[in-house]
């Protein structure tokens, strides 16, 4: 093992002891007393049969069956959850066959924000994951089962699924992807249009050409972001089938992967002989194999939030520190576009997760020894998964990346570290990442334009005022602001800035997700504007130093001057019309967004 790793593992396994061993006894405690719908009065376990079959009914009276929970997040108006429409009645038969039942035991909300991105809605997005933890919790509360299955995809679905199902941890659990649809108009292509509409040289016709031409299908987006970095941490999490997260929907293989996540789930409950619940998986070694995972891929930024959160749910206490610790000895081995041309189709076909896997594993990079739905093993994962006549069989990954422009060896990395910094100075503490900034962009130091939402950018960019070297200063968009919504609608409009010949970078309490591209952004700033960070203290005109070598973010101003600064409020009727006022008492719950930004942080650190 890289001496890197065992040090970061070593001591968040130390900071973690308290809050870990007081959530591995809860979840002992609740493995102990067996399957809870034995124990249940008659009336309650009447209830929880009531629609099912009489020959359901027979099996879940009886202990030696296994009773599934599908907690679902489907829904047909985004495309990568319109796959699961069928998947509970395809898992049911399955389950029926084996002698055990499946039943949906809830569903959770899945919002797409590629529909809601510069919109209200978009404010409720970070809030959401919240809320599907609640409904994850909701569903699970009525005791009746001894495994679950997880169907989720996209930005916040998959983190508030795992954390939901975390709190209920004794309980064994597989997470079932659906793939990403088939490839359709380059995301290269995509964003040169985006970017020429924002110049006025393309019109609304041909963007909106160029946008059905990209999501085109049923499935997930193909470029590298939130959604697909998602999949890829549950595989190198040990919670997807081997080989299973780019598979495209409606395939044979498909098929076949979901028949089998159904019938290995049973395998981990205690009546399939082979008991491994969830939160025996999810340990430090765990999470700290997603980090790796995620700077060797160059994932989404969003994960320096959810990461954090999960681990929190799990009893461990995940800092911004030990990411970035570990982005600078694991090496970039992926060239996926926002960081590269390619999209997910082609890195599944230059070799995917297998190689990636094997790889970071020969490197001392990812730790081998730990618990994964299929067995004990990491190296599991750099298997994939074939067809053989009718049967579903696993074979041993590529030797070879298959194209290096891709993805590539460890000894031959792209970059040779992760490229996540963690931003410190006088403005205080945020990330950037830098894999996909070109190192002549990676240091700007530029007078301030301040802003209060993404449409006064858009407008006075419009208007020919930021024809200059800039730091554009995004302020009110923490988590306990407005949600903490997704700042794309101003990218390509930094992005001419920044291809005209000017030095451009933003700084933010907000975030800018898995697309993050080729501006410079200082993202995540906490103390937010809103708490009276020093951010609400910029003026138009100070000269600010974003500088993604050395992890610097600091206002050139002098430090009483600044401190005697009235902060800057946040705008009137902020917060408010298309639901988000029901979010108030969530935002104001809230952590800070090197916790997390969750509201449950108090209460599960309450733990220790």
């Amino acid at each position: 093992m890289h001496p890197r790793v065992l040090e970061v593992t070593e001591r968040l396994v130390e900071r973690s002891r308290a809050t870990r061993e007081r959530y591995l006894a809860m979840i002992q405690a609740a493995a102990d007393e067996g399957p809870q719908r034995g124990k249940l009065q008659c009336a309650n376990f009447a209830h929880g049969v009531a629609a099912c079959s009489g020959s359901d009914k027979q099996r879940l009276r009886l202990m030696d069956s296994v009773n599934v929970a599908i907690v679902t997040a489907y829904n047909d108006m985004l495309s990568a959850h319109q796959p699961y429409e069928h998947y509970p009645e395809r898992i049911k038969r399955v389950l029926h066959d084996l002698g055990s039942v499946g039943q949906v035991a809830g569903g959770v909300p899945a919002m797409c924000d590629g529909v809601t991105q510069g919109e209200p809605g978009m404010e409720l997005a970070l809030a959401s994951r919240e809320v599907i933890a609640l409904s994850t919790a909701v569903a699970l509360s009525h005791n009746m089962f001894d495994a679950a299955l997880y169907l989720g995809i996209c930005d916040k679905i998959v983190p508030g699924l795992l954390m939901g199902a975390l709190r209920f941890g004794h309980l064994p659990a597989l997470f079932m992807p659906s793939g990403p649809m088939l490839s359709g108009l380059s995301n290269k292509e995509k964003a040169d249009v985006r970017q020429r509409y924002a110049e006025g040289k393309a019109g609304r016709d041909e963007l909106l050409e160029s946008e059905m031409k990209a999501y085109h299908d049923v499935g997930t987006c193909t470029f590298y972001g939130t959604a697909n970095t998602n999949q890829m941490l549950m595989e190198v999490m040990g919670l997807h089938l081997p080989g299973s997260s780019f598979v495209n929907p409606g395939t044979p293989l498909r098929d076949l992967l979901t028949d089998e996540a159904a019938r290995q789930v049973t395998r981990l409950s205690r009546q399939g002989g082979h008991f491994m619940p969830l939160g025996r998986i999810v340990d430090e070694r765990v999470l700290v194999n997603s980090v790796v995972a995620l700077h060797a891929t160059g994932g989404s930024t969003n994960h320096t939030l959810h990461l954090p959160a999960i681990a929190q749910a799990a009893g461990i206490q995940l800092t911004w520190q030990d990411m970035a610790d570990l982005s600078e000895v694991v090496p970039t081995l992926t060239k996926v576009y926002p960081n590269g041309k390619a999209d997910i189709n082609h890195f599944q076909a230059a070799g995917g997760v297998a190689f990636l896997v094997r790889e970071l594993l020969d490197a001392g990079l990812l730790h081998e020894d730990v618990e994964t739905v299929v067995g004990r093993g990491l190296r599991h994962y750099a298997q994939e998964p074939f067809i053989d006549g009718e049967r579903l069989v696993w074979r041993d990954g590529p030797a070879q990346s298959l194209d290096e422009n891709i993805l590539r060896p460890a000894t031959r990395p792209f970059s040779a570290e992760g490229g996540l910094r963690v931003m410190v100075g006088n403005l205080g503490r945020g990330v950037m990442k830098v894999s996909a900034v070109a190192p002549e962009h990676q240091v700007v130091e530029a007078p301030a334009r301040v802003f209060r939402d993404q449409q006064e950018l858009a407008d006075a960019f419009k208007a020919g005022e930021l024809e200059r070297d800039l730091v554009a200063v995004m302020l009110f968009q923490g988590p306990r602001s407005n949600g903490m919504p997704e700042l794309h609608k101003m990218t390509p409009y930094l992005g001419v800035l920044q291809d005209r010949g000017f030095k451009v970078a933003l700084v933010t309490d907000g975030r800018m997700s898995g697309a993050s591209g080729k501006v410079p952004a200082a993202i995540h700033v906490c103390p937010e504007a809103i708490d009276g960070g020093p951010l609400a203290r910029l003026r138009d005109g100070d000269v600010i130093r974003v500088d993604g070598r050395t992890g610097t973010l600091e206002v050139l101003v002098d430090a009483a001057e600044l401190a005697a600064r009235e902060p800057a409020r946040v705008p009137q009727g902020a917060g408010v019309g298309c639901g988000r006022e029901l979010f108030a008492f969530m935002r104001s719950a809230f952590s800070t967004a090197e916790q997390g930004a969750s509201a449950f942080t108090a209460s599960l650190e309450g733990l220790k």
